[in-house]
């Protein structure tokens, strides 16, 4: 028996519009990595791009447990000697891009690589809740209902 390989003929992408609000980071996060890589299908093939194209909207309302929003915090370095910053989820959030705290979850869960960068293309996250993508008609996908340890009740 052989090992079966997707064709990319054989690729069907479907668009899916996801409603972040409420729902914690690090658990939607690992669900858009998972279907954008195309890991949710029965036909998965590594190195393939078979994930959806995915919609986000309302990040900017996504939750922390505990109390990562004060203690976690993202680094980044300016090139220069002593140049390291930080900020915490908190201020990223109530900053001018809060979506970038979903994405980079979402971007941190993938493998690193060209493939993963062309997967990350499919990602739209949006802050608030309209996005231009109605003409494709995404299918709605409930995180909430999947787990009740997905969404963060206060």
């Amino acid at each position: 028996m052989s090992t079966y390989t997707a064709k990319p003929s054989e690729i069907d992408k479907k668009w899916i519009l996801i409603d972040a609000e409420g729902l914690v980071v690090g658990r939607v996060a690992s669900i858009i990595a998972s279907r954008l890589r195309g890991k949710h299908l029965p036909t998965f093939t590594p190195h393939m791009d078979m994930g959806d194209n995915i919609v986000v909207i309302n990040a900017g309302k996504v939750k922390f447990t505990g109390r990562k929003l004060d203690q976690h915090k993202f680094y980044w370095h300016t090139g220069f000697p002593g140049g390291i910053k930080d900020r915490t989820a908190r201020e990223i959030l109530e900053g001018r891009f809060p979506e970038r705290v979903l994405e980079n979850a979402v971007r941190r869960m993938m493998p690193g690589g060209p493939l993963t960068r062309a997967q990350l293309k499919n990602l739209k996250v949006y802050a608030a809740g309209e996005h231009p993508h109605e003409a494709q008609q995404p299918k709605k996908l409930d995180v909430a209902a999947m787990n009740s340890k997905n969404v963060r009740v206060k």
